[in-house]
């Protein structure tokens, strides 16, 4: 057990935000559930209560306090590697520019596996604890992906990336296969048995992804 006492933040409401000050909050270290939140008012009779000791306690500083963990809902894992370039164009042609060359080098699980866990690693630094991912249209890289967040420990849902037109010939995929390896991505997750890290369908957006797909 790990128990903080300080300054705690959180809203459970839309128009509301609550903020404790002198609580404990007592989490399981070994699957993050929270076991007790409450006032500090009597600490020995607390500890006792909840069976921990009390010289275990992390007393934040007055300017420290804890928030639940941001939840990031779009992310694209490939990108975070040229993180802050690109800005001279608009969308589509950054895409073409900055994004496809970058993204068709993870082809190379290698790449991925260098590059990867520094997206994952940066997000949780920054609190985010939850996030989408939308990673490549390759399917072993995708797989690594979600090796190395399930390593790491963040919650993700993770989605193979589909494309298959209106994308440069180095970059798309073949409409069948697209399906069968999306096919193929969700299973390995789910046989994964992770409780963090989930599989979700994600097309890339409407003008890469024809009909069929």
């Amino acid at each position: 057990m790990r128990v903080v006492r300080g300054t705690l933040i959180h809203s459970t409401r839309p128009e509301r935000v609550d903020i404790l000050h002198n609580h404990l909050i007592g989490f399981d270290e070994d699957n993050g559930k929270i076991l007790f939140v409450e006032a500090c008012q009597d600490l020995p009779r607390q500890a006792e209560k909840h069976g921990f000791d009390p010289s275990i306690v992390e007393q934040l500083t007055h300017d420290q306090f804890l928030i639940p963990g941001f939840v990031d809902t779009h992310t694209h894992a490939p990108q975070y590697s040229f993180t802050g370039t690109g800005y001279d164009l608009p969308l589509l042609q950054w895409l073409q520019k900055y994004t496809f060359p970058v993204e068709s080098r993870f082809r190379d699980t290698e790449f991925a596996r260098q590059h990867y866990p520094l997206a994952v690693k940066r997000s949780l630094r920054h609190g985010t604890t939850t996030a989408c991912y939308f990673a490549t249209i390759h399917l072993e890289s995708c797989k690594e992906l979600c090796k190395i967040i399930a390593k790491i420990g963040q919650r993700a849902l993770v989605g193979k990336v589909n494309m298959d037109q209106e994308s440069p010939d180095y970059y798309v995929e073949d409409t069948q296969q697209s399906i069968n390896d999306t096919r193929s991505f969700v299973d390995y997750v789910k046989k994964m048995e992770n409780s963090l890290v989930k599989p979700i369908i994600t097309p890339r957006f409407a003008p890469t992804c024809s009909e069929k797909l």
